[in-house]
């Protein structure tokens, strides 16, 4: 596809921004890692940890952040608030000639990350170089055009958001129900308590762990890497403790054969269950599958007993300080099965269960349809993105004749 508009560096219109901030000023919301940001151009989630150096690199509203480990990742993020990051991410920050929001979506053409995937250093995790960077072709579009262009893009950007505001609001209420509920116990406080280990608990509930709430739990496995025909042709999901960051699931970033599948310790996992990280970055996170799908040894999966299903989700992501308190391990922290399987729960009557589980059921598959709208409408932007910077696509006329 051949550019009508002419082509200047990237580093004609933006610099890398060098400032610094105090740690002690930076909570999980503001602190960003590549670690929190989310592969596939899906911008940032809230920080598991915060950094352990006193002083890191800053960030400013409206700069464009990139993770500068494996780019062929797609990490990237439009900041929209003032904060920190780790030294594994880019911060770039317009020129007055450029208009930031285009200057992301200049960054977030699929094109870019080629390049960067292509002059990175290093292999095993390469890393994008600096100085090569710079060096990318941007379309030199005028800069009412570029604000017209940014416009139509983040209309699609916007109900991405609002899809993501909604979700939000629903895990919210979701919570709060469960703690009313299992915690609080609001609805039962007219009838008779019993003690327990756990302390008072309604008459006819019992204390248990969440393998009495499960028909299994499951750990998975990787296919050899060595072998191409585990992984050539590969259509069946596999999912990496790196990716239980997300509330829920809708889909994988990793594929695997029926080879693979075969000839590995990978197991289908059905959805609806609970999966928890069990070693790395995202050690004691939850995640709730909306798909079917394999896993890595790095993930234990709960597979729910009838009625179980978002009871035992929100248990245990009730219970990630407490899972992440019994991670073991400096260097990597890490969580056994059997420290899952353990887990306290305090079990309901059936009847309770099954009143909650559709209660909550509708809750969870708008979220769901949430999510599948806007993987739609991020495919969708990411098939107008590069054909407006080039040109191919005109800019709006009567947006540009107002």
């Amino acid at each position: 596809m051949n550019n009508v508009y002419p082509q200047v560096r990237l580093g004609d219109v933006c610099e890398y921004y060098t400032g610094r901030i105090s740690a002690k000023l930076l909570d999980k919301k503001t602190y960003i890692s590549t670690e929190n940001m989310l592969s596939e151009k899906g911008g940032i989630t809230v920080s598991s940890g915060l950094p352990t150096i006193a002083i890191t690199p800053e960030y400013k509203k409206d700069n464009i952040l990139l993770s500068n480990i494996r780019p062929y990742f797609k990490k990237i993020w439009f900041a929209t608030q003032n904060g920190g990051c780790s030294n594994d991410v880019l911060v770039l920050k317009a020129k007055n000639n450029y208009f930031p929001k285009f200057l992301y979506y200049v960054l977030a053409d699929d094109k870019f990350f080629d390049y960067s995937t292509a002059t990175s250093k290093g292999t095993k995790m390469p890393r994008g170089d600096k100085a090569a960077i710079m060096q990318y072709s941007v379309p030199d579009i005028p800069y009412e055009e570029q604000r017209i262009i940014s416009s139509t893009l983040s209309c699609l950007d916007d109900k991405i958001e609002l899809n993501n505001r909604i979700n939000a609001n629903l895990e919210a209420q979701a919570k709060a129900i469960f703690k009313s509920w299992f915690v609080d116990f609001e609805p039962f406080q007219n009838g008779e308590f019993v003690e327990s280990e756990l302390g008072k608990i309604p008459k006819g509930w019992r204390v248990g762990t969440i393998v009495d709430c499960c028909d299994t739990i499951k750990n998975g496995g990787t296919p050899l890497r060595e072998k191409a025909l585990f992984w050539n042709n590969a259509t069946i999901p596999w999912l990496t403790s790196g990716e239980v960051r997300k509330s829920i699931i809708i889909e994988t970033e990793h594929f695997i054969s029926e080879l693979g599948l075969e000839n590995s310790s990978a197991k289908w996992i059905q959805e609806g269950s609970t999966v928890i990280a069990l070693y790395g970055a995202t050690a004691g996170q939850v995640s709730f599958l909306a798909i079917p799908t394999t896993t890595n040894q790095a993930v234990c999966s709960i597979i729910p007993k009838e009625n179980n299903t978002y009871f035992n989700y929100l248990t245990m992501l009730n219970r990630i300080n407490q899972m992440e308190n019994m991670a073991i391990g400096s260097a990597q922290q890490n969580i056994s099965k059997g420290i899952v399987e353990n887990i306290p729960v305090i079990i309901p009557q059936e009847s309770v269960l099954k009143v909650f589980d559709t209660l909550c059921k509708s809750l969870f598959q708008i979220s769901i349809n949430n999510l599948i709208e806007s993987r739609t409408l991020a495919a969708i932007r990411d098939i107008l993105l590069p054909r407006l910077m080039s040109g191919e696509i005109e800019v709006p006329k009567e947006e540009n004749q107002k």
